[in-house]
C-alpha cells in the first residue's frame, strides 16, 4: 500500500489523492492513511468507513473527488513515474472545450515469477495523442479490452451517469468501466506504460479459486452488466461502440461460464443455465449473437466433449494473456 501511495504522491500538488480505509482491522490501513494526510495535508485525504468492500470504497472515493479527473490505483499496484508526468502533463494542456471525457493509456502485468512482463497497448485500436471518438478505433485483439488499470474518467462524466457500484462485491471493477461508456464522446490515448497491475499473490481477488469461491459475486457483476446493456442497447447509435458494449460482455459472459463449468456439480450447471436465461430475457438480440458465437457455444453447453474443448482453450488463454 505504501509503494502505492508514494507512486502517486510524486505527482505532487496535480493531484488529490484520496486513501479510502474500507473499516480494515487486520492491518495499518487507517493508521497509515492519517499519516500520509497529517504529512501531506494539501494533497492526502484521509476517508474512513464501515467495510463495504471495494465498490463502496470507489464510491466514497469518487463522493470525496474535486478534480477535473478520477483514476483508481488499487493498494497492490502502482504507476510508472515516468508515464505518470506525461499522463498529467497531457491532462493539464486540453483547453476546457476539448477534454476528452476519457483518457486511455498502457498498463503492465507485474505477475510473479513470470520471465517477461506483459504490456496491454492499444496502438493498433485508437489514435495516438489526438482527440478522437467511436466512430474512429480500430479492432480489439483478444487480450485488449479497456479496463480499470487502462482508464482515466473525466468527474464529471461519472458522476452524471450516476455510477453506483454494489457493496460487498468483488469484480466491480468491469461494472466501473463498463457502466459509464455511453456516455463517453470524447477520448485520448497515450502511448505510455502507466499502470503497473500486480499479480500473483495466492489470496487475489483474480486468483482463479478465489473466483470460484466468490462465484455469486462474479455472477453479480455479470447480471449487472447485462442489464447496463440491455438499458443502453436500443441508443447505441454508434456501431463501433455498439460492438465493443457486446465484446466486453460477451467476455465477461464466459468467464463466468467457464468457472461455472470447472466448478462441474449439478448447482453450477444450473447456475449457468440461469445466467444464459438472463441474458435471454433481458436482451434477446444479444442471447442470439453469443450463444451462436464460438465461445457461446461451447461454454452454454453441457456436451462432455464441449467442456474438454472449452478448458483446453481457457488453458491456452491463460498462458497467452498472463491472467491467473
Amino acid at each position: 500500500m505504501e509503494k502505492c501511495i508514494q507512486s502517486v504522491l510524486a505527482g505532487g500538488e496535480d493531484v488529490e489523492v484520496i486513501i479510502v480505509d474500507d473499516g480494515s482491522t487486520k492491518d495499518e490501513t487507517a493508521k497509515i492513511a492519517d499519516e500520509y494526510a497529517a504529512k501531506y495535508p494539501t494533497i492526502v485525504k484521509a476517508v474512513h468507513q464501515e467495510n463495504g468492500g471495494h465498490g463502496q470504497a470507489v464510491n466514497t472515493g469518487l463522493a470525496h473527488a474535486t478534480g477535473k479527473y478520477f483514476k483508481v490505483v488499487d493498494s497492490d499496484d502502482w504507476v510508472d513515474l515516468k508515464s505518470y508526468r506525461r499522463v498529467l502533463a497531457t491532462l493539464k494542456k486540453f483547453d476546457e472545450a476539448e477534454e476528452p471525457d476519457m483518457v486511455i493509456a498502457n498498463y503492465v502485468y507485474e505477475k510473479v515469477g513470470a520471465k517477461r512482463k506483459k504490456v496491454i497497448h492499444y496502438d493498433n485500436v485508437f489514435p495516438e495523442e489526438t482527440l478522437f471518438t467511436w466512430n474512429d478505433i480500430g479492432h480489439f485483439k483478444m487480450d485488449q479490452y479497456i479496463l480499470m488499470h487502462t482508464v482515466i474518467y473525466k468527474t464529471e462524466l461519472l458522476k452524471k451517469c450516476g455510477l453506483q457500484l454494489p457493496k460487498h462485491t468483488f469484480y466491480v471493477d468491469n461494472i466501473f468501466v463498463y457502466w459509464p461508456l455511453p456516455y463517453v464522446k470524447k477520448m485520448y490515448y497515450l502511448d505510455v506504460d502507466f499502470y503497473r497491475y500486480f499479480i500473483g499473490r495466492d489470496d487475489q481477488s483474480v486468483n482463479e479459486k478465489v473466483m470460484i469461491s466468490r462465484i455469486d459475486q462474479q455472477i453479480r457483476v455479470n447480471k449487472i452488466m447485462i442489464d447496463l446493456y440491455a438499458k443502453h442497447e436500443s441508443m447505441l447509435s454508434c456501431p463501433q461502440l455498439k460492438e465493443y458494449m457486446l465484446h466486453y460482455l460477451e467476455t465477461i459472459q464466459m468467464v463466468t461460464s467457464v468457472l461455472l463449468m470447472k466448478m462441474n456439480t449439478s448447482e453450477s450447471e444450473a447456475m449457468r443455465d440461469d445466467l444464459w436465461h438472463y441474458l435471454e430475457e433481458k436482451s434477446p438480440d444479444a442471447y442470439k449473437i453469443l450463444k451462436s458465437s464460438v465461445l457461446g457455444k461451447f461454454t452454454k453447453s453441457h456436451n462432455k466433449l464441449s467442456h474438454k474443448l472449452t478448458m483446453g482453450g481457457y488453458k491456452i488463454a491463460q498462458k497467452w494473456i498472463g491472467f491467473n
